[in-house]
């Protein structure tokens, strides 16, 4: 299992790179990233830097 750190403006989030379904840009620079089975989180970033931290997770 491997886990990805996305920071957040409410706290950061361990996330398991398997449960990541997609990624879709938000509102003031932030992403929302779609959890398998879960509610989407608003991460920090543009949808490319989060797209880049997951690859590199």
């Amino acid at each position: 299992m491997k886990f990805v750190l996305l920071e957040s403006r409410g706290g950061n989030y361990l996330v398991v790179v398997e449960n990541i379904a997609w990624l879709r840009a938000d509102a003031n620079g932030q992403t929302k990233v779609g959890i398998v089975g879960g509610s989407p989180l608003v991460v920090d970033g543009n949808i490319e830097e989060t797209a880049a931290t997951v690859l590199a997770g």
